[in-house]
């Protein structure tokens, strides 16, 4: 781009910006500049008529010249009044005048040949004029004009055509012109306005697509983060009930402990009188001793690091490692342990797990079975699992003991021997059921025993 062609496109954007105010929209920034831009043509052809009527030989009445030199006059006022900003008040200032002073010189009966800028001024107010009724105003003051001009007010006393044929033409062609400019200019206005518009549209469904899939994003960690908030609170709640029982039921089997070795010392016992204390020792030791596995296998599993390890298992070998590790402890209140378990059914599983479970259960079952009572530990195939199940002729389980161990409520009681509990056996056996798949169900009749059944799958579903 050349120098004069820099110094023209500054001239236009001046003539295009003239009363631009940034409170105006796009669209209405547009049709601003080209209604500039026609006054501007408006005033030049105002300068150019009636400079080239008087280096014209011919005379023309006082009236002719009035028309010629009107849309200089015209359009400086409303590029005046625009510059103000009072862009409605320049509009109709365009749309009345024009026509009024056209229609001036054909009352005078005078024809110069420009009836078709009634046309332009009807076209354009359509485009320009904002409020209705200022539209239906100018259009049927243009369109009146028209009327009068091409119907009633025929015979003039001067002709243009007949004084200046070349003129006459020209004043013709020129309204044309200025339609067919002002047109040009509306259509590449709207044009770039629809693509403009269409790359905004474009560039708010892409924001609105990551606002959505930031949204989604903010959904799902406020979702895990409810969760985790969840699992917190039970874990918290849980360790308060752990530190409870910590707190509680271990001082009884230490202290005892303690009690029986400082009498020894103290008092010289025989060994009649501590043999006598030391079942009491025993068995709370006992209660002690399987505390502190199930805290640490429950310590274990919420570890973030700990997974489970599936495996085919042996349920029947898993069954009798537990039953010979309790065995001593059925000896001691004379209780049968059988097992129906064949050697060929297997699940997938975790070992150490499925082994808590199915100990934590039978030493339930121990607990609460009378003396010379007995238990059965089955396994049978239902198709897609294993269902196994721990049957005992035991005291069993009220309704309402057994709503809470169903809700996952901390419970313990003591069993028919005095044996105390914490109750965070079965809410172990619970977890890794549901960590291998499985899932435990319980069966209870008070004063005739309690069934205890989980399932494992058969396949490897991971």
């Amino acid at each position: 781009m050349n120098k004069a062609e820099k110094s023209l496109f500054r001239f236009r954007g001046y003539i295009w910006n003239i009363g631009y105010s940034a409170s105006l929209g796009s669209y209405e920034k547009r049709k601003l500049g080209i209604f500039n831009f026609m006054n501007f043509l408006g005033l030049v052809f105002g300068v150019i008529l009636p400079v080239a009527g008087l280096l014209n030989d011919h005379h023309f009445p006082a009236l002719v010249w009035i028309a010629a030199s009107s849309p200089a006059l015209i359009s400086l006022l409303v590029l005046y009044t625009n510059s103000r900003q009072q862009y409605e008040l320049a509009r109709i200032f365009y749309f009345t005048l024009y026509p009024v002073m056209t229609s001036l010189v054909y009352a005078m009966r005078i024809d110069v040949g420009i009836e078709f800028f009634f046309v332009l001024y009807g076209v354009l107010s359509v485009f320009f004029l904002q409020k209705i009724y200022n539209i239906i105003f100018s259009f049927t003051l243009s369109m009146a004009c028209y009327l009068l001009v091409c119907m009633i007010w025929k015979n003039y006393d001067y002709s243009l055509e007949k004084a200046h044929y070349y003129f006459y033409i020209f004043n013709h062609v020129l309204p044309i012109f200025f339609i067919f400019i002002g047109l040009l200019l509306i259509k590449n206005e709207n044009t770039r306005y629809q693509e403009q518009m269409r790359d905004k549209n474009w560039q708010l469904r892409r924001s609105n697509l990551k606002i959505l899939r930031q949204k989604a994003d903010i959904t799902g960690k406020s979702a895990l983060l409810e969760e985790q908030t969840n699992q917190l609170t039970e874990l918290n709640s849980l360790k308060n009930k752990l530190f409870s029982v910590i707190a509680h039921d271990l001082k009884a089997p230490l202290y005892a402990l303690r009690n029986l070795f400082r009498n020894v010392q103290i008092y010289d016992l025989p060994g009649e009188e501590i043999k006598m204390l030391v079942p009491e020792v025993v068995n709370e030791l006992t209660y002690t001793t399987g505390l502190m596995e199930n805290m640490l296998q429950w310590a274990k599993s919420q570890m973030q690091a700990e997974s489970v390890k599936l495996q085919l298992l042996d349920v029947a070998g898993i069954a009798k490692e537990v039953l010979q590790l309790l065995r001593l402890q059925a000896d001691a209140k004379n209780i049968y342990i059988s097992s129906k378990i064949e050697s060929s059914i297997f699940v997938y599983a975790d070992k150490d797990m499925i082994n808590l479970v199915l100990r934590n259960l039978l030493s339930n079952a121990i607990k609460f079975t009378p003396i010379e009572g007995s238990i059965c530990v089955e396994a049978r195939d239902l198709r897609s699992c294993i269902e196994i199940s721990v049957q005992d002729t035991g005291t069993g389980i009220s309704q309402e003991g057994l709503q809470r161990l169903l809700d996952e409520n901390y419970y313990s009681t003591r069993g028919t021997g005095g044996e105390a509990g914490t109750g965070l056996g079965l809410m172990l056996c619970k977890e890794f059921l549901t960590k291998n798949g499985g899932r435990m169900s319980i069966q209870s009749t008070p004063g005739k025993g309690s069934t205890f059944s989980f399932t494992l799958p058969k396949r490897n579903e991971a």
